[in-house]
């Protein structure tokens, strides 16, 4: 059963963006070597992540990610579930806006939009593991043993 797993929000300045957030009681846990380019913070089963716009705009493919520009993302177990899930969604009437590629960070990533435009990512990555119903747990989640 395929859940959503993280919102991504394009924003103009992540640590200012990551301390607003903190400051409403999300827990940031973000992988220290990702600090200054990516912020993720724990949603209460989604996970939040701040990504620059320009960022944004470039590893999705679109012209700009303007505010209130976002995406939503499936997070997959394996890396050779990104092109499978790739093809299912275009399957059900989405379109590629990248194909499935291994990412600079490590993981594996793939960009569709659906049938109104809405992008979606499908991703793998390693830090991330996945509950059995899909739900990213974050690598210090005090909830996990």
């Amino acid at each position: 059963m395929p859940s959503i797993s993280l919102i991504t929000l394009a924003v103009a300045d992540v640590a200012r963006s990551r301390a607003f957030y903190e400051a409403l009681g999300m827990r940031d846990a973000t992988p220290s070597n990702e600090a200054e380019a990516v912020a993720f913070l724990d949603g209460g089963g989604v996970v939040l992540s701040l990504y620059g716009r320009e960022a944004l705009a470039e590893d999705t493919g679109l012209a700009d990610a303007r505010p209130g520009g976002m995406t939503l993302a499936f997070n997959v177990p394996k890396p050779e579930d990104v092109p499978a899930r790739l093809a299912e969604a275009v399957a059900a009437g989405a379109t590629v806006m990248k194909e499935p590629r291994e990412m600079p960070w490590g993981g594996v990533t793939a960009y569709f939009a659906d049938p109104d435009g809405h992008p979606w990512e499908i991703t793998w990555v390693r830090e991330f593991p996945l509950t059995e119903d899909g739900r990213i747990v974050l690598s210090d989640d005090p909830a996990v043993p």
